[in-house]
Parts: C-alpha cells; sequence; structure tokens
C-alpha cells in the first residue's frame, strides 16, 4: 500500500471528484431538467432556473459518486470503469461517500430557496431511488435492474418541470415517460456488448439472464412503445409542428436502428465483448453499439425540439 494510503492521506484532485459525478451521465440530465424547465407554461426568474439547474447537475453528480461509492467492488473488474478514481485507489471510499452525501443535502436545500418544496422533493427522492432502490436493490438482484431504476433518471425533466410550476402535470409525467421508455433499449444495447463484462462481475443484466435473443426482442418492443410516447405531446399540446415533423423522424431511426439490433446476433459472442471503449466493438455487435450511440443522440434531439418549441411560444 502507498504511504500516502496507509497515512489516511488522499491523492485525489480535483478533476477525480468531478470525475465521480459521472459528467457524461450528468449533460444528460442536465439538458433533460432545462428542456423540463423550458417546456413548463410559466416564467421563472433568470436567476432562479440558473440556481435550479445547477442544483439539479449537483444533485445529479452526488448520485454519481454515491453510486461509484457503492459499486467501487465490481467497478474494478469491469474494463469500462476499472480507471473510475475509486478503483484506480485515487481516494479512499469514505471520501466519496462523504463527498456525495454533502453534495446531496446541499444540492436539495439550494433548490428549495431557488425554487420549490416539489421540486426539492423530487430530486431528492432521485438521488433516493438511484443509490437505494436502484444501486443497493435491483442492479445486483434483477434483470428487470434497469427498466425500474431507468426511473432515476427520467426524473430530471419533470424536476425542471417542477422548479418553475411548483406542480406535476401530465406534461410533466409525459416528459418522465419519454425519458423511462428510453432507458431499457439505450442500455440493453451497450449491454449486448459488454455481456462479458457484466456477467464476470454478476450483474443480471437482461442479455445475461434471458440471453441476447430475448434482449434483442425486447428493445425492438420498446422502441416501439417510445415511438407511441412520443405522439402524447401532440395530444397535450406540449409539442407543436416542428415537434411532430421531429419526433416522427427521429422515432422511425430509432425502430429502424432496432429492427436491425433483432435481426442481428449481438450478443452472442461475450467472450469477446472486453474492450474498454463504448464503440470499439466486433462486426456482430456493431448493430447494437450503432443504436447505443444513436440512442443519446435521439434523446439530445427530442428533448431539444420540445425546448425550442417551448421558447418559442415564450415569445409569441
Amino acid at each position: 500500500m502507498p504511504v500516502s494510503q496507509a497515512a489516511g492521506l488522499s491523492l485525489a484532485e480535483p478533476r477525480d471528484y468531478f470525475a465521480l459525478m459521472k459528467p457524461r451521465v450528468m449533460s444528460l440530465v442536465v439538458f433533460t431538467a432545462w428542456a423540463g424547465l423550458v417546456c413548463a407554461p410559466d416564467v421563472m426568474p433568470m436567476w432562479k432556473a440558473i440556481a435550479s439547474i445547477i442544483c439539479i447537475a449537483a444533485g445529479a453528480g452526488a448520485s454519481g459518486a454515491l453510486n461509484m461509492w457503492y459499486d467501487a467492488d465490481i467497478d474494478a473488474e469491469m474494463s469500462r470503469t476499472k480507471k473510475r478514481p475509486l478503483p484506480q485507489g485515487k481516494m479512499r471510499p469514505r471520501n466519496a461517500l462523504g463527498f456525495g452525501i454533502i453534495i446531496s443535502a446541499a444540492s436539495v436545500w439550494m433548490l428549495y430557496v431557488a425554487s420549490n418544496w416539489v421540486a426539492a422533493a423530487l430530486l431528492a427522492f432521485t438521488i433516493f431511488f438511484y443509490l437505494v432502490i436502484y444501486t443497493m436493490w435491483l442492479k445486483r438482484s434483477t434483470p428487470q435492474n434497469i427498466v425500474i431504476g431507468g426511473a432515476a433518471g427520467a426524473f430530471p425533466p419533470m424536476i425542471g418541470y417542477a422548479a418553475v410550476t411548483g406542480s406535476i402535470t401530465v406534461d410533466s409525467v409525459v416528459l418522465f415517460l419519454i425519458t423511462f421508455m428510453w432507458t431499457p433499449p439505450h442500455f440493453w444495447a451497450l449491454a449486448l456488448y459488454k455481456t462479458g463484462d457484466y456477467g464476470r462481475v454478476g450483474i443480471p443484466m437482461m442479455p445475461n439472464v434471458a440471453g441476447a435473443k430475448s434482449t434483442r426482442l425486447q428493445m425492438f418492443i420498446y422502441s416501439l412503445v417510445l415511438f407511441v410516447v412520443c405522439l402524447v405531446p401532440l395530444y397535450t399540446g406540449l409539442g407543436g409542428p416542428l415537434y411532430a415533423v421531429a419526433a416522427i423522424g427521429l422515432n422511425l431511426g430509432f425502430v429502424a436502428l432496432a429492427f436491425k439490433v433483432w435481426k442481428s446476433r449481438a450478443g452472442e459472442r461475450a467472450e469477446a465483448s472486453d474492450e474498454a471503449s463504448l464503440y470499439d466493438v466486433q462486426k456482430g455487435d456493431r448493430a447494437a453499439r450503432n443504436l447505443f450511440a444513436y440512442s443519446i443522440i435521439y434523446l439530445f434531439a427530442i428533448f431539444g425540439v420540445l425546448a425550442a418549441e417551448g421558447l418559442l411560444r415564450g415569445f409569441v
């Protein structure tokens, strides 16, 4: 053991604490939360809007830190996560835990100050859900971990919406459902070409439990359900003509890629799925890799168009 660690000293730098907050995931959280805020029918003072988004981002980052604290044992065994700060020995688990707890409490309190108790309560519940329900319980116990646990990543647009309105409405629930239905095909696409990683540490991801063929079919079904859910904003008035064109086009692309995954043999060569990169895969897994990459662009685009229409309504 290095002398610094034996003495209880931390080797962590500011960038290591930032890495604890899962900045890639945080970017999606921040963007969808901002879209929810912009889509709300009321207007929020600029300083409150900025403060609210910062608080939501901090809460999401705190969730990531707490997740890394609890999952440090399996992160060290997975090629995709072994370079995270805790497996690398750059900080002690208690440092990550303390950091996550402090940022969680601060983000919830400050969101309450900047907006209202509904948004703050939703943020607190999201942090609790991600750590306790998903990380501690579902992730290691059921192949439905991503399906149910996906709710944690679907709350941010509801939080942004509630920060403005102080309420939960049909429109904010629809924003939640879009992300909720998007989550299984997004993560299962990754799981199809990372089955070796997940299998090595005993995480019961759907491809490892139900098999690649069943997972590919479920992904296609979810893509169809997602298409339907994305049409709901056209009936509630949340989405307009621009959104109609974008949603139909984006979802046709999603369904087409999901169909290719269904008909492919992605996930059937688990022993070769050990690359650390998210995108370097073998030929048989490219359909899954392509859907995974597209799904990220898709979510940004769907919420981006909804936000654009929200902004346009504000100027009319």
